[in-house]
């Protein structure tokens, strides 16, 4: 199939192809997220035919609401931990791609409620796969994990996809188990039947239209905006910062690439930011404080925090030679556009207008 391409900094990057996306079906579990929201608009600019299974939103604002993302999709409210509504919206959908982004996302939430958080990304992982293995139409799934997968060992080089799997708190962990549960539908089931199953593991996602709790990003700009100092537990913490944008992107191009070769692409795929975008806490803080034009303004939160990883980078250089996907937006950037969509007025406008700038239809 051929891709079209853009060049950042002299490298060919491939983009999602319309001609592949237009008018094909399917469905997206947690499309009513932060990552959901901006995907349902990417689907709906390459003109796909989109089912959407999840829980009603839960932040107050949300992007989903902003966005009117209950027109870009036939909108399904279902618990992915509930089999049964799970099995019957993908029959009904009859979808020839699911991308599994469904989750309890949070570390710090994982704490406070283990048990719900391995309920939902470890069973409700088993249950979308199991819906998807009962459904004729289903050809390719992508289900997205997260970098935290992988048993951080304090490397400062990038984990590569074949590194070994694990997690010390409860989120990291269970999704590692999603992990060891794609691998095994994909072997046990899928594998016979010609479906192409692939993971994905991004890097901590930012953009606008992110309200959730206990995130740097959100927090900071709730902070600056109130003219508080915002409160950091680990300072000097490095982490894969990138744009909400880019993973998607990589989703997509790996879905198309499953379709046309399932053999080939079902395996574990990092889409992470270039390392030169690899950033401690503090400077993305110094970043957005400029974006935001906001005073310098942070400090250490005092007393005892879960255990988080000081170091956590990843090398994607598969992605780019196996895909064509390379990132496209520098941390700057990122964050440039975070308050810019911030500050806008029209939520729907600004979220496809920054689209469009992935897609390649205006200069960055």
């Amino acid at each position: 199939m051929e891709k079209l391409a853009l060049r950042r900094n002299g490298a060919i990057t491939a983009a999602p192809d319309p001609a592949f996306w237009a008018g094909r079906r399917v469905l997206v579990t947690g499309h009513t997220g932060f990552k959901g929201s901006w995907l349902l608009v990417l689907l709906d600019m390459l003109g796909a035919r989109v089912t959407g299974l999840a829980l009603e939103p839960d932040t107050t604002p949300s992007m989903f609401n902003l966005i009117g993302g209950a027109s870009l999709c036939d909108h399904h409210v279902a618990d992915i931990g509930d089999a049964t509504a799970v099995e019957a919206t993908i029959a009904q959908a009859a979808p020839e791609i699911v991308l599994h982004l469904a989750a309890q996302p949070l570390v710090r939430r994982s704490y406070a409620d283990p048990l719900d958080t391995f309920r939902t990304n470890v069973m409700g992982t088993a249950n979308v796969l199991e819906a998807c293995r009962k459904t004729p139409s289903v050809a390719t799934i992508v289900s997205v994990t997260t970098d935290k997968c992988y048993a951080n060992d304090g490397r400062t080089e990038g984990y590569r996809e074949d590194a070994p799997l694990g997690g010390h708190d409860p989120y990291s962990n269970s999704k590692a188990c999603a992990e060891l549960v794609s691998a095994c539908w994909r072997d046990s089931f899928l594998a016979e039947r010609g479906i192409g199953i692939a993971t994905a593991r991004a890097g901590n996602v930012i953009g606008g239209g992110d309200w959730s709790a206990d995130r740097l990003v959100p927090d900071a700009i709730r902070a600056f905006s109130a003219g508080r100092a915002l409160a950091i537990r680990n300072p000097d913490a490095v982490r894969p910062w990138q744009h909400v944008l880019e993973p998607l992107a990589g989703y997509l191009l790996l879905a198309e690439a499953l379709f046309s070769n399932p053999t080939r692409f079902s395996r574990g795929w990092n889409f992470g930011p270039a390392p030169t975008d690899m950033a401690s806490v503090r400077d993305v803080i110094d970043l957005l404080a400029n974006h935001m034009g906001a005073a310098h303004q942070w400090k250490k939160q005092a007393g005892h925090h879960p255990h988080e990883a000081a170091t956590l980078t990843l090398d994607s250089s598969d992605a780019a030679d196996a895909l064509g996907w390379r990132p496209r937006l520098p941390l700057d950037r990122a964050l440039s556009l975070t308050v810019d969509w911030h500050r806008a007025a029209d939520k729907r406008e600004a979220t496809r207008k920054q689209a469009d700038e992935l897609l390649g239809r205006v200069s960055a």
